[in-house]
């Protein structure tokens, strides 16, 4: 297929899917002549891949281009590959952490020990749940800290229910997709029961107050 209509198939304009070659993040085209080239299938599932990045994991170029180099590698296991799509999704810390960021991650590290989760520490999302604790102990609410191996075993069921439905798509690139939009648009569902949720709980804990 010639540009245009890749660009008609994806919603993605011409302008913006040469910017992509030029950026590495597409391969470019098989040229048919000195100017015009043909792209295929494959053109179209990595710009919708490329998208879902974009729009749906708020990821930069430099960041997709660092998932695009994983899923290109043949020698990267599917565990690494999900690994480099999931940590770019997660919210980066670099200001440099106060005494109350050092402390919530040990609370951090013992919940993964606690737990006996085969993850790194200073793993990006550990980082983003240490700032998070070190939020609510400074609004007044670190006893919070308190029910976090409930919420533990909450994300584990859950966790295990995200990558059930990850398994069922064999390509690489649906893979990541799966990841990138499960993590994300997966967050806002798992928030929207648990907001739900509360309010049930509400009505058994403390009534319907009249």
């Amino acid at each position: 297929m010639r540009i245009g209509e890749l660009s008609r198939r994806t919603g993605v304009s011409v302008p913006t899917i040469k910017y992509y070659v030029r950026e590495g993040l597409l391969p470019a085209g098989q040229l048919t002549s000195p100017n015009q080239a043909s792209y295929d299938e494959t053109h179209e599932r990595r710009l919708r891949l490329i998208r879902a990045l974009l729009d749906v994991g708020g990821l930069s170029v430099a960041a997709i281009r660092e998932v695009i180099a994983a899923v290109d590698d043949p020698d990267r296991s599917v565990h690494k590959l999900l690994g480099s799509a999931a940590d770019r999704v997660v919210p980066r810390y670099t200001e440099e952490p106060g005494e109350g960021v050092v402390e919530a991650r040990k609370k951090v590290a013992e919940l993964i020990a606690r737990r006996g989760w085969r993850v790194h520490g200073d793993s990006p999302a550990a980082e983003a749940l240490a700032v998070a604790l070190a939020a609510l102990e400074t609004v007044g609410h670190g006893g919070f800290a308190e029910v976090l191996d409930a919420y533990a075993e909450a994300a584990e069921r859950v966790a295990h229910a995200d990558l059930e439905y990850v398994a069922r798509n064999v390509e690489r690139e649906d893979l990541v997709e799966s990841v990138v939009v499960g993590t994300v648009l997966g967050d806002a569902v798992f928030g929207a029961l648990r907001r739900l949720a509360h309010v049930d709980a509400s009505v058994r804990v403390f009534g319907t107050g009249g």
